[in-house]
């Protein structure tokens, strides 16, 4: 039987498994004026004190895109 692994991390785990601090994954969200969608990459909890969940795959994604850009740029 295969177990399916859900691509939604909490952010201590999500951080880690990418290679950043907690504080740039919420620097990087939308609301922050980041790049990073909610719904996407990234979900709020129902309430203040819900965690964060992170979608780590479509996070890597877009911070190699987001990368790509700024090498063009610049």
């Amino acid at each position: 039987m295969t177990t399916m692994t859900s691509p939604w991390k909490r952010t201590p785990d999500a951080a880690e498994q990418l290679g950043v601090s907690t504080d740039t994954l919420k620097r990087r969200r939308d609301i922050a004026g980041g790049f990073l969608e909610n719904g996407r990459d990234y979900n709020l909890g129902p309430s203040r004190n819900s965690s964060i969940t992170w979608n780590v795959e479509n996070v890597r994604s877009a911070f190699n895109q987001r990368g790509l850009l700024v090498r063009k740029e610049g």
